[in-house]
């Protein structure tokens, strides 16, 4: 008895069966990197969030140099009004990640100048006053001042160090980035 294979003729396409298996392997690759693209676009929501809030600082500190005039950054609430310590901005924020906006001081009213929205999904832990840059030298009122950014609802995935970012304010109004919690980082 002599078996035949049985042969498709030229361009017939695929079985069912064979789509089916590619779909179902499809699935299962994307079920798997799922969550390596959801921790991959945290890490990129809290990074963009601290270079924004740190070149915030920076243009705040230019502007009182520039200006000639007290430059005052805040956190603010959706209709860009700045918020008093502690207050919260919806959904129970009461942090930075409400937004900020950059207010410059002339003729004894504020003008805003730069604003950001607000981030829910990124925490902004730091001093909950408002900033003061002042000229000549750019300086800003009070000591030291750090902000703590990490995600606000971390996975097991997300935590610890490489999640999170600092920034460091001195007195004479510089600002820097570093990687890690501000209780850790140099």
């Amino acid at each position: 008895m002599k078996h035949h294979a049985i042969r498709r003729p030229p361009g017939a396409g695929f079985t069912l069966v064979e789509t089916l298996a590619v779909v179902a392997l499809l699935v299962v690759i994307a079920v798997m990197a799922t969550p390596s693209f959801v921790a991959w676009h945290m890490r990129d929501q809290v990074d963009a969030r601290a270079r924004t809030l740190l070149s915030t600082f920076a243009y705040a500190r230019s502007e009182a140099l520039r200006r000639g005039a007290r430059v005052t950054v805040c956190r603010i609430d959706a209709a860009r009004v700045c918020l008093a310590a502690g207050q919260s901005c919806g959904d129970g924020i009461a942090d930075w990640a409400c937004g900020w906006a950059v207010l410059v001081e002339q003729g004894g009213t504020l003008s805003l100048l730069r604003a950001q929205p607000l981030l829910a999904a990124v925490s902004i832990t730091g001093v909950q006053t408002d900033m003061t840059f002042t000229p000549p030298a750019g300086q800003l009122f009070g000591a030291f001042r750090n902000f703590d950014i990490a995600p606000r609802n971390p996975s097991k995935a997300m935590q610890g160090n490489p999640w999170r970012r600092c920034i460091r304010i001195a007195s004479g109004g510089r600002a820097r980035i570093s990687e890690g919690a501000c209780t850790t980082a140099s």
